[in-house]
């Protein structure tokens, strides 16, 4: 994994990051003021051999004792020393809470004692101390030789009580919880994103439909609220659909799609917004367009738009009114819009009629631009059944949502009944710092890039080449109106 996805990974995650580590450091607080606190004393002996031969020389007697240091740091814990200890002082040593230990190449042994009392800590390590060089020089100290060494244990420094508790260290334990804290959680958000099968990446498009995306769409959470922004054409946020309308044009430059369907996977992938969006971009650069809402089901276009839903495509459909007669003027005539009007309980059978053809064929032969609002297409047939007598989809992408299979079925479905996919649309990119941020985009002939500012702080930008993508509406949000 490169080390760009490691940062994006802990930058989308950095919540669970920091709640491990925040857990982890209370954890560590608690303990460190429930725990019992142990005070440790020390007291120091000194360790030296006297000779009583008249050639005795000195350096052999300090390297002899500094050989034997480690054997008499193993005796502490022998009942030899701390019985006599505990009965001196009237109570029994617990040989756990007795350590000895020397430095290299010295003659001082270092005794720790460790307990709840630090008085107690004190009596027992000079009582231990005191026993600990009896029996280094009763055990060294040969009977019955006419010149003998022997060596003498001698305290040096007597234990006094410890001001301060040895245990629990406080600030040693916050450091190893905000350690622990941060491995936690790194772990859980390197284990969460390896489990996720969500698409995030451009590469995650191409695997999935054979296609570079056509468009990226940037996450807004103000989109929510102005489902149609395009009309404001110096709103940064338009700039995404523009974008899309000039790679549009470069996907066939002899023969460039003019009726086309945006479909999903699934809903809730701001399939429906985008429609409103793209229409309007094109009818913006002066082409006359048409906007037909091609979802029976769950028609939304007359929401967003404000616009009456009594007649439309169904009644054309039917021969009840005429094309002319079923449109509704929008926005002073910037755009014309065809609602669902009454829902069909076979909406697939009437969208993949001869009547449907043959009104796509009229519109086509009236319009500049036909955009049809497609349904999602692992849910029913309908986009699939449009797509095929079009001139091809637009397939919405969820950022974070769609997922590889999804992605990759509903590519399928578009393919399965001879549909062109005019390419993928990646939306709900989140914006710089907000999570992944890509900062790349597709352009056609240009390939990837790197995005610039258009003024909006929580903007995401896109280099498409041409243009700037940037924003996001959900199709599931509260219509504005028009």
């Amino acid at each position: 994994m490169e080390l760009q996805r490691w940062i994006q990974i802990l930058r989308k995650r950095w919540n669970i990051i920091a709640i491990a580590s925040v857990s982890m450091i209370v954890l560590a607080l608690i303990y460190s003021f429930t725990a019992t606190k142990i005070y440790t004393s020390e007291a120091r002996l000194f360790v030296a051999t006297t000779s009583q031969t008249s050639n005795a020389n000195p350096f052999s007697d300090a390297q002899f004792s500094s050989q034997r240091i480690a054997t008499y740091t193993q005796l502490v814990k022998t009942p030899k020393v701390l019985l006599p200890a505990s009965n001196a002082l009237g109570f029994k040593i617990d040989k756990n809470s007795v350590s000895a230990t020397s430095a290299l190449n010295t003659v001082i042994i270092n005794l720790d004692v460790n307990d709840t009392d630090p008085t107690r800590a004190a009596y027992i390590a000079n009582a231990v101390g005191s026993q600990l060089a009896k029996v280094i020089q009763d055990l060294e100290t040969p009977v019955g030789a006419l010149a003998t060494t022997t060596v003498r244990a001698t305290v040096v420094e007597r234990a006094t009580p410890a001001l301060a508790a040895s245990s629990p260290r406080i600030n040693l334990n916050i450091a190893l919880g905000l350690f622990l804290g941060l491995a936690l959680g790194v772990g859980i958000a390197i284990a969460l994103e390896s489990l996720d099968n969500t698409v995030k990446r451009m590469e995650d498009i191409l695997a999935g439909t054979g296609m570079n995306p056509i468009g990226v769409i940037g996450f807004d959470e103000q989109a929510a609220n102005q489902p149609v922004i395009s009309l404001n054409a110096r709103s940064s946020r338009s700039e995404a659909f523009r974008a899309i309308r000039t790679n549009l044009q470069f996907v066939d430059v002899d023969n460039p799609p003019r009726v086309i369907v945006v479909a999903s996977a699934l809903p809730g992938e701001g399939k429906t917004t985008t429609t409103l969006n793209l229409a309007i971009a094109f009818a913006q650069a002066g082409n006359k367009v048409a906007l037909v809402e091609g979802d029976l089901r769950k028609p939304r276009i007359d929401q967003y738009l404000g616009i009456d839903n009594n007649i439309g495509i169904t009644n054309v459909l039917a021969g009840q009114v005429s094309v002319e007669d079923a449109f509704v003027s929008w926005n002073r005539g910037l755009l014309q819009v065809m609602p669902s009007g009454p829902l069909p309980p076979n909406p697939s059978e009437l969208l993949g009629s001869d009547h449907m053809a043959k009104l796509i064929e009229k519109l086509r032969a009236d319009f500049d631009y036909v955009f049809i609002d497609g349904t999602p297409l692992l849910l029913v047939s309908d986009a699939a059944a449009l797509a095929r007598q079009t001139d091809g989809a637009l397939l919405l992408t969820r950022f974070g949502r769609t997922t590889h299979e999804q992605l990759k079925r509903a590519t399928e479905a578009l393919s399965s009944v001879g549909a062109r996919l005019l390419g993928p649309v990646m939306n709900f990119l989140p914006f710089e710092g907000g999570g992944y941020g890509y900062g790349y985009g597709y352009g056609y002939g240009y390939g990837y890039g790197y995005g610039q500012g258009y003024g909006d702080k929580n903007a995401v930008v896109v280099d498409l080449g041409e243009t700037a993508a940037i924003t996001s509406v959900d199709e599931d949000s509260a219509p504005a109106k028009a």
